[in-house]
């Protein structure tokens, strides 16, 4: 009862929480409403502001705010370079029968790179990033780019539902390209009687791909989250939708705790849990023989048992690269600055095994099960030709260099419509019972039946019809 009477006060403006407040407070029960609304006031990330520029901020009102339209281009100068480097490379042979067990298998990377150097063509995938329209304004000192798609057609008397996307590491906003039609014009993507239409902005962290980098040091997950606010506002948007999975995820969290006004609902397919609490860990105790018991269901038991202990092995495998880059990015990145050999090798490992942990044990990583080629290289490209690969591994330090548990947006919860998508090959398991002590308004949770850490480019028509589902319940509300 108190859930619904917060949700549906939480409509109103603060005079008109105040005055809801005062009245119910010389009623029965007035007391604890007005202590509850009071905490709900308390329940949001401060905003903030930040300079990201390099040198001194200049005044507030020299910021130049427009929104220049931009395209992806190359020069010939640049191939040349790549496939100067890429005739260089050195490979040293892989231990028979390590398949991925190892990392990227050298032999099965020799015919990558002989794929990228003799048939891939970048200037025709320069043509596919194109398609969409593409922009950059200047926030807080740094120019941010994003991808801009309105629906082609939107039913008579509905208006395009704005929607968000963000993307992780080692992806780029090019993961959502196969998703983009399938939000923006489903009538003429085989989703027949589906008038929902979105307009979809897909942006770039700032350090990843076209984004520029920050400059000073300290840019974390909050500062992209009041920086990708102030894109939406710029565009003129009062309200609008979140979907992230990786850094996307924990960043468009942050958003709904900082302006959930603003957000109508949010979407993730990976959830961040820094406390599971004691429920939690009775859980991990006891949920392979009684999760009824405690709060999991038999899905649940099956995605984190009967091994836990190798779920838990399999992410310290995994995981490794994080420690490099939550302390010195700088070291590793300048080498996968310098080869493209080794820059494509380490991205798309991930690509791999963040798939499919069972692909670890195939000679090709079982890449090409599940992506292109084409698809693959092009992620890689633009981490290639913005010479971004050191500095999207910083939000790493940036993010970890203190512990996550005590941030402010880890000791906060999200009161904002949430829908969550748990892909059975993601990285990690959230069961629903763990969400809700963060998330405490989750509207839709399903099990996913395939798909791994990177569902956009992997699975794009699964990820679409879960949001599409989420939202509609959202609008029922």
């Amino acid at each position: 009862m108190w859930q619904d009477i917060l949700q549906s006060v939480r409509s109103y403006d603060s005079p008109q929480r105040n005055v809801i407040a005062a009245s119910c407070a010389l009623g029965g029960g007035g007391l604890l409403v007005y202590w509850l609304l009071s905490r709900q006031r308390m329940k949001t990330l401060e905003m903030g502001n930040g300079w990201w520029g390099s040198g001194e901020r200049p005044p507030t009102d020299k910021e130049d705010k427009g929104i220049r339209p931009f395209q992806v281009k190359t020069s010939e100068k640049e191939i040349q370079d790549l496939y100067q480097r890429l005739d260089q490379a050195r490979y040293t042979p892989p231990l028979e029968g390590a398949a991925f067990n190892y990392g990227f298998n050298s032999n099965y990377l020799q015919r990558v790179i002989s794929y990228w150097r003799n048939q891939f063509d970048w200037q025709k995938q320069v043509k596919i990033l194109n398609q969409y329209p593409h922009y950059k304004t200047t926030i807080e000192g740094i120019e941010v780019h994003f991808v801009h798609v309105k629906p082609s057609r939107t039913p008579k008397g509905q208006a395009p539902r704005p929607l968000l996307m963000v993307h992780g590491w080692p992806g780029s906003f090019y993961e959502f390209y196969k998703i983009i039609p399938l939000l923006t014009d489903p009538a003429g993507h085989g989703l027949s009687g589906e008038e929902m239409a979105f307009e979809v902005i897909c942006p770039s962290i700032p350090g990843y791909g076209f984004s520029e980098a920050p400059h000073q040091q300290g840019f974390d997950s909050v500062a992209a989250a009041r920086v990708f606010h102030k894109l939406m506002q710029r565009l003129g948007f009062q309200e609008y939708y979140l979907q992230g999975g990786d850094w996307g995820s924990q960043i468009t969290t942050i958003m709904a705790q900082m302006l959930p006004k603003s957000v109508k609902g949010l979407h993730l397919n990976m959830v961040f849990l820094t406390k599971i609490g004691f429920s939690g860990l009775m859980g991990l105790l006891l949920g392979a023989y009684t999760p009824w018991l405690v709060g999991l269901t038999w899905e649940d038991s099956r995605r984190l048992f009967p091994y836990f202990e190798r779920h838990l092995y399999d992410l310290l495998r995994e995981t490794g690269y994080l420690h490099i880059q939550a302390t010195k990015p700088d070291t590793a990145g300048c080498g996968l600055n310098n080869s493209p050999v080794g820059l494509a090798a380490y991205i798309l490992e991930k690509f791999s095994t963040w798939t499919d942990k069972s692909f670890r044990n195939m000679d090709d990583g079982g890449l090409e099960r599940k992506y292109s080629l084409d698809d693959l290289l092009t992620n890689v490209m633009i981490y290639w030709v913005t010479s971004s690969i050191v500095s999207s591994m910083r939000l790493y330090k940036e993010n970890i260099s203190r512990n996550p548990s005590t941030t402010p947006d880890a000791r906060l919860g999200v009161y904002v419509p949430t829908g969550i998508a748990a892909f059975p090959n993601e990285l990690t398991h959230s069961p629903r019972s763990w969400a809700k002590k963060k998330f405490k308004n989750i509207v839709t949770y399903t099990y996913m039946a395939q798909g791994g850490h990177f569902p956009a480019f992997e699975e794009p028509e699964l990820l679409a019809q879960d949001f599409r589902q989420f939202v509609k319940k959202v609008e029922r509300l």
